[in-house]
């Protein structure tokens, strides 16, 4: 997870093989509607290239030639909007190719963009390395010359592949799995890195930084803030889903959605997760900074308008909300408001667990890793003993988790759906969790697991 990241690859020798390279990387973005660069090659307008978002969320490839010369850029028809997936970009230079249509390609998922090649033979356009330019990673290499046009990425970043002096297919880099047809990724494809090349698995903290290509290069310095996570192209771990408004308003997420922060005069409104479930049992955590806020989980199927926890709460969605100093909890079960004076709940910056068990139709919540049921007395998820709510449907109904932003905290909670920070924090320590699916602070309990990919398929 990447709030901001920057990775140099300085040249030392003079050498040009800009016009034959290939970058390939897969990406998963936590916001729209921003220019973001995925990466960028240079330190000026005359010579460079980079790979952005742009702020109508199409894809473009800018590139230009030495000198000035060659600047037409490919910029795709379709928008990236899908805050959930992941998606694998592999852009390839070949400038002395006989075949024009074949000097600069795009694949996106497996799938070549075909872009046309115009009138600009491209045979200049260039993409590597350079003993005045440098790769970053993240971000525009023009940060250097104006700080005002970094306009970084900000998301999930995995498996940055650059080959320098070759020309390679996305076939090179995933595969279409035969059973199910999803590109995937090959973990170690085999490619030539040549003489600048670099591989950046970017799987853990151990080896975010770090040269896995033979080169094993040295050259690599990080800025901003980089954090390791459980979500990858393998794995994809839920996230709050800054698409699912109510209202049209602009919930203020940070730390690839996976914090809610305040949302000003617009208090009040509920947001869910990117993934739900139907069946099967699911665990994650919640940092409640600010206790007021409604943690629990809706249906997909709801439309989510403001104050749904007023006195006479919507249907559609089960949850807690303390009073934010632990003395009472409100319960909201599918329409129905209680107040639980009798449960010492949680207070600000207490953590809360939910457990929710699709196949039974309950949910169970714990604070600070003890289970309990509304009645104060001790509940078991892994036995289905004294659950917090019985009335979730199991008839094939998806369930996904909600919040709704009910005060003025920034932020007001940090969510792990398994990656293994609470906000830019991690875990204290790891609990027990048999799936050794996530991360998690406390023990996961007996038959649940993480809400990802694997975890739905497991």
């Amino acid at each position: 997870m990447a709030n901001y990241i920057v990775k140099e690859h300085n040249g030392s020798d003079g050498a040009d093989s800009r016009t034959k390279s290939t970058i390939a990387v897969w990406v998963k973005r936590s916001r729209t509607g921003t220019e973001e660069n995925i990466w960028s090659w240079g330190e000026n307008n005359s010579s460079d290239s980079r790979l952005k978002f742009q702020s109508d969320d199409t894809l473009r490839f800018h590139s230009d030639g030495t000198g000035g010369g060659a600047t037409t850029h490919i910029t795709t028809s379709q928008k990236f909007r899908d805050l959930n997936g992941w998606y694998h970009f592999v852009v390839a230079l070949d400038g002395s190719n006989g075949t024009e249509a074949y000097r600069r390609r795009i694949w996106i998922n497996g799938v070549e963009f075909v872009h046309g090649v115009g009138s600009n033979t491209f045979s200049a356009a260039v993409m590597g390395h350079n003993s005045t330019q440098d790769l970053f990673i993240g971000d525009n290499a023009r940060l250097q010359q104006n700080a005002g046009n970094a306009k970084p990425f900000i998301g999930y970043m995995s498996h940055f592949h650059y080959c320098d002096g070759y020309a390679y297919a996305a076939s090179d880099f995933g595969e279409f799995d035969a059973t199910t047809g999803e590109w995937k990724a090959k973990t170690s494809p085999s490619v030539t890195y040549g003489t600048h090349g670099i591989f950046l698995k970017m799987e853990n903290a151990s080896n975010m930084d770090l040269d896995s290509s033979p080169n094993a290069s040295s050259q690599l310095s990080t800025t901003g803030t980089i954090l390791p996570s459980k979500d990858c192209p393998g794995d994809i771990f839920c996230t709050l889903n800054p698409l699912d408004t109510s209202d049209a308003i602009t919930f203020n997420l940070s730390n690839a959605n996976l914090t809610m922060g305040d949302v000003g005069g617009d208090d009040d409104h509920g947001i869910r997760g990117t993934l739900g479930a139907s069946a099967g049992k699911y665990y994650w955590e919640v940092h409640a900074v600010n206790a007021g806020e409604v943690l629990a989980v809706a249906k997909s199927t709801e439309r989510l308008t403001q104050s749904r926890t007023d006195s006479t709460p919507a249907p559609g969605f089960w949850g807690c909300q303390s009073n934010g100093s632990g003395a009472n909890v409100n319960s909201y079960d599918n329409g129905t408001f209680s107040n639980t004076n009798a449960l010492q709940g949680y207070d600000s910056g207490d953590k809360v667990g939910i457990a929710l068990d699709m196949d039974n139709g309950k949910m169970f919540i714990s604070f600070n890793g003890v289970w309990k049921g509304r009645d104060n007395n001790t509940s078991d998820p892994a036995a289905g003993t004294n659950p917090w709510f019985t009335t979730i449907p199991t008839d094939g109904t998806i369930i996904m988790p909600f919040t709704e932003h009910r005060s003025s905290g920034n932020p007001a909670s940090h969510f792990n759906f398994g990656n293994g920070f609470f906000g830019t924090t991690e875990i204290a320590s790891e609990g027990t969790n048999a799936s050794n699916i996530g991360r998690f602070e406390y023990d996961v309990p007996t038959g649940f697991t993480a809400l990802s990919t694997k975890g739905l398929n497991s």
